[in-house]
């Protein structure tokens, strides 16, 4: 069994992190999560039936992983209607995106909804069908492409922002 998760964490260490990045946002929670991921299918290795794939079974994993975290995270303390948390929200905002790297993609995925982010993250970064999406991520297969849709329609805007804002439009 030792050497099957070997294999398991060469093949699928990036990938668990890629996601885990693309739900979480940060790198350090993404780390931790990857890891504690990687604990999980250890654990449950022999428990797997292989009543879906294993790359699935992973991701289910992964997913259910990251959905704990950001719940343990818990919604940020105050209200974006506050005027002081609006205008803190806004030069955050302003400070996490300057002009020179704001056309970087992991910074643009990172402006995107978490299931968004994690629909993208598999479709286009792991190359998985919209079938083994929405099973990775229990959604319908229609929620996933409406997802893909308004993801790729959100970051077509915010790349037009930009250039209009550097004056190349």
């Amino acid at each position: 069994m030792a050497e099957e998760f070997e294999q398991i964490v060469r093949e699928y260490q990036d990938k668990i992190f890629c996601l885990a990045f693309a739900m979480l946002g940060d790198r350090a929670s993404a780390d931790e999560t990857a890891q504690e991921v990687l604990v999980r299918v250890w654990k449950g290795l022999s428990g797997f039936r292989a009543e879906s794939s294993l790359s699935t079974w992973i991701y289910s994993i992964t997913r259910n992983t990251c959905l704990t975290a950001l719940r343990r995270k818990g919604p940020p303390a105050g209200s974006l209607e506050e005027p002081a948390m609006r205008r803190e929200a806004e030069r955050h905002a302003a400070a996490r995106q300057p002009m020179a790297a704001s056309t970087d993609a992991a910074a643009l995925l990172d402006r995107l909804p978490v299931k968004y982010r994690q629909v993208v993250a598999l479709y286009y970064m792991q190359e998985k069908s919209y079938d083994e999406v929405g099973r990775m991520l229990g959604l319908p297969v229609g929620t996933v492409k409406t997802y893909l849709f308004r993801a790729r329609k959100s970051l077509a805007e915010e790349l037009a922002r930009e250039r209009v804002g550097k004056g190349e439009a």
